[in-house]
């Protein structure tokens, strides 16, 4: 992190926030894994040429993450676990994506309901505006790690048991199957990055501010018939997204 950038005092981010974000990309970079240690407050609040009480809200943002730990008389240390691997594909499944890399897998239902399909998400779908959809709210966990937290959204005429087919399976493709689609594929796939608000940095313990990774995604049937519209938020420091080639 040498020669770190001075933060942006107008971009209407908090200075911590800023801080926080920069040492965060750092250490997922590798930049201190030699020592394993963070620098002493004095030494980054000179980089980023702010105070040390600025500095101390920044680091305690990344142990409320669980990214570093203090420690009482040696330092703040990297508490960094290696990103997991999620890969983007025609065929993409929460479990089967992660593979080996976790001894186990969960996936919770927190809420599923029938309502008019956002604007966004009948266009999605190919649906009228003003229909129903069933709307799923989802945590996905890694060795009891939160991940990611997603919702969904699912044609009612046709998926309107699939929440309570997914609390029995906890699967969505298990869901998919017990109602009468044996596969599906990824039609598009947006990525971008914001901060963590709201509800997510609850669902996936995160400080306010984090960096979360979006996924936007629509799945078809093998006729090309849209049947789940999908916003997943994935916790940056946990995950790298890959996006695979078509087979």
């Amino acid at each position: 992190m040498a020669g770190a950038k001075m933060v942006e005092r107008q971009s209407g981010v908090a200075l911590w926030r800023q801080i926080a974000d920069r040492m965060r990309l750092a250490i997922n970079n590798g930049d201190f894994d030699e020592t394993g240690m963070m620098p002493p407050e004095m030494t980054l609040a000179a980089r980023f040429g702010v105070n040390r009480h600025t500095v101390r809200s920044a680091m305690a943002a990344l142990a409320e993450e669980g990214i570093v730990r203090p420690i009482q008389g040696i330092g703040t240390r990297i508490e960094r676990r290696d990103r997991l691997r999620f890969p983007i594909s025609k065929r993409t499944r929460f479990s089967q994506g992660l593979g080996n890399q976790a001894r186990d897998i969960e996936n919770t239902m927190l809420e599923a309901a029938t309502e008019v399909a956002p604007s966004i998400v009948a266009e999605a779908l190919g649906l009228p505006i003003g229909t129903l959809c069933v709307r799923m709210e989802t945590v996905n966990s890694a060795d009891k790690r939160p991940i990611s937290c997603a919702t969904h959204y699912f044609p009612a005429d046709r998926f309107g048991k699939i929440g309570g087919v997914f609390e029995q399976t906890r699967s969505v493709t298990a869901a998919f199957q017990a109602l009468g689609v044996s596969d599906y594929v990824r039609r598009s796939t947006e990525i971008s990055a914001i901060h963590a608000e709201g509800e997510v940095i609850r669902h996936l313990k995160l400080s306010p501010g984090a960096i979360i990774l979006v996924a936007t995604a629509i799945n078809t049937d093998l006729a090309g018939t849209p049947i789940q519209f999908s916003r997943t938020r994935f916790a940056a420091d946990r995950v790298k997204l890959t996006v695979e080639p078509e087979a």
